[in-house]
């Protein structure tokens, strides 16, 4: 395990974002972050009785002052030249809804997780990522964001959320072209399918084995973009289950 470089994960729930912890604590010491501490608690309390080292940070992603106190506790734990080895942006704002039933509050709180803050994470995050260039790492400092099928394709009554997706698959292309040549690997990963966590136990009955996503199988495949080599790095990432319809 590293100790100069740390792993940054938001949006830690009970599928992808808990599974990405779990991956990337294997090499990295991991911070935690998410809205609700109960969220991330007993992750981190698993993290650390196995070996690991991990650290739960309550935030809200959409709130720049929320975010500016992560980073200052990042700091504090870690100390001033800390590095950064990988981050990754898995939360996500939601909203479903008729359109004309819509507030202008329903499609904003739809957008900040999302949109905004994709955008106050990156600020948070690209400085540690830098200086992970700077320190050596093994492999390229990594940023990765979770899209899904609403960054690419807007359906009816998901207005909010696929504002805010498309928004953060724009903001991953933009800093894919500003940073990759500063040598971090920026990459959006599109998860097209039902994850399969205990919100879905009963969805897709009958549907057959594997019809779900395994949230371990996308942590795989963000592990596998993080140790790309810089010669061949994968800027946008589709996967899904192979029963979708796309």
């Amino acid at each position: 395990m590293s100790s100069k470089l740390i792993a940054i994960v938001a949006g830690v729930g009970a599928g992808t974002g808990a599974s990405v912890a779990r991956k990337f604590a294997a090499s990295y010491p991991v911070v935690l972050m998410a809205r609700k501490p109960e969220n991330y608690e007993g992750l981190v309390n698993e993290i650390n009785s196995s070996g690991g080292k991990a650290i739960g940070i309550s935030t809200d992603v959409s709130d720049s002052k929320s975010v500016d106190n992560a980073a200052a506790q990042i700091k504090k734990e870690f100390g001033e030249d800390v590095a950064a080895a990988a981050a990754i942006f898995n939360a996500s704002g939601f909203g479903r809804k008729p359109f004309l039933e819509l507030t202008e509050e329903d499609f904003m709180n739809g957008f900040k997780v999302s949109g905004l803050g994709a955008f106050l994470f990156s600020k948070a995050t690209l400085p540690l990522l830098l200086k992970g260039v700077d320190t050596g790492s093994k492999h390229p400092p990594t940023l990765i964001f979770t899209g899904a099928t609403a960054s690419i394709k807007g359906s009816a009554n998901f207005a909010p959320f696929a504002a805010g997706k498309f928004a953060k698959r724009a903001l991953s292309q933009s800093l894919a072209r500003e940073f990759m040549p500063k040598g971090i690997h920026v990459s959006h990963v599109i998860v097209d399918g039902v994850i399969d966590i205990p919100r879905t136990k009963e969805w897709m009955q009958g549907a057959g084995p594997d019809a779900k996503m395994s949230p371990d199988a996308i942590a795989d495949a963000y592990w596998n973009l993080h140790i790309q080599p810089r010669s061949t790095m994968t800027v946008e990432l589709d996967v899904r289950p192979w029963v979708e319809k796309w």
